[in-house]
């Protein structure tokens, strides 16, 4: 869920791979693995997006979290949590959709 959510917070400002990967000092493959899930960000890594992004690193961590599965009982706290991040994502992709939509 964290890469998809940098994914989304790349596109939402409308950049590409390789500009983001300049800005950050990291390789457009380093960044494409992020996104894909095939590799884990450093704690740098995400810092570096915080602080390009002007967002806090815990905003972007909260993507982070393993959330259990709606068969184990779990809090109401947890779930709300759940429910935030699934509805963020799905609003970032929403824009998403529309960009490309209209060519952006």
């Amino acid at each position: 869920m964290l890469g998809n959510a940098l994914r989304l917070l790349r596109v939402f400002h409308d950049m590409r791979q390789n500009e983001l990967a300049d800005k950050l000092g990291l390789s457009k493959s380093h960044i494409s693995e992020i996104e894909n899930g095939n590799r884990t960000p450093s704690l740098d890594v995400l810092e570096r997006y915080s602080e390009f992004f002007k967002i806090p690193a815990s905003s972007i961590l909260f993507f982070s979290e393993q959330i259990p599965s709606a068969a184990n009982n779990y809090s109401h706290t947890t779930r709300l949590k759940s429910t935030i991040s699934a509805k963020i994502i799905q609003f970032l992709k929403l824009i998403e959709e529309k960009t490309e939509l209209n060519g952006l």
